[in-house]
């Protein structure tokens, strides 16, 4: 070991171990801690962490967040293990609105609050603001996680706020907000619109709309991550006798929508 060159054992090494001993690992020694620091690590790392074996569910319930393992060849989950929350919350306050690599943006609901929390290592960042930056209402606004070309993790907030849409982004690297425009149909901003979270897939993050009547407007917001321009798309042909919603899927970087529709019966396609 003491022959081997310290980049071959922080990239061909340490981008194999679980999260948990790669921050063990940052104690080491400052170079080390650097190294393991990088955006070229970080990358690596979430890329050859990306099977089956490493896959997790993270539950919340009133009083406790349970983690369990995924056992594919059956389709069930292993024995769990608790987790403990790092921040104050109180119960059934932790709602989970998006995730990515896992790492998940969540919202108290006591205060509206956003954080981006990393379950396995237990830090989390407080996304709010004194100029009001930061904090979600359920049912009014979209939040979507997702990393830029740079493999910089960023936060889109969509807000409604009387009929007034604002759209901002939240860098990671810089930790700062910053606005950014969004020309779309008047008529999304009504609260009779429903927004999805948003999907992540190809450098793109995905939200259905759906009006909440019955054969009402069905439409995908496509958002490109790196060029920061949105544009619409068509919902894929779902009959509309009834209500229709659609709920995005990333399954191995292919974008998937289980499509419900009908009224007393509800129909599922995927």
């Amino acid at each position: 070991m003491a022959d081997l060159p310290t980049h071959t054992i922080v990239f061909e090494i340490l981008t194999r171990l679980p999260a948990k001993d790669v921050g063990r690992s940052k104690s080491v020694c400052k170079q080390w801690y650097a190294l393991l620091s990088t955006q070229d690590f970080v990358k690596i790392h979430c890329s050859r962490s990306v099977v089956s074996s490493n896959q997790r569910v993270l539950l919340i319930d009133d009083l406790t967040c349970s983690v369990r393992p995924i056992i594919s060849n059956n389709n069930d989950y292993g024995p769990s293990s608790t987790v403990t929350f790092p921040f104050h919350h109180q119960n059934n306050d932790v709602s989970i609105l998006s995730h990515l690599n896992g790492l998940l943006c969540v919202c108290l609901n006591h205060t509206y609050e956003l954080l981006l929390w990393n379950p396995t290592t237990t830090a989390f960042k407080r996304l709010s603001t004194p100029d009001s930056h930061g904090f979600y209402i359920n049912n009014l606004d979209a939040i979507g996680l997702y990393v830029d070309a740079d493999y910089d993790y960023k936060v889109l907030h969509i807000k409604r706020r009387s009929g007034v849409l604002g759209v901002y982004v939240y860098s990671r690297e810089v930790d700062s907000w910053r606005n950014i425009p969004f020309i779309t149909r008047q008529e999304y901003l009504s609260p009779h619109f429903n927004w999805s979270a948003g999907t992540f897939c190809g450098g793109t993050l995905y939200f259905t709309v759906c009006e909440c009547w019955i054969e009402g407007t069905n439409v995908v917001i496509c958002f490109d991550v790196n060029s920061e321009q949105f544009k619409e798309i068509s919902f894929p042909p779902v009959p509309s006798n009834g209500m229709v919603q659609g709920v995005l899927v990333n399954v191995k970087n292919v974008l998937h929508m289980f499509a419900s529709t009908g009224m007393f019966e509800m129909t599922i396609d995927l």
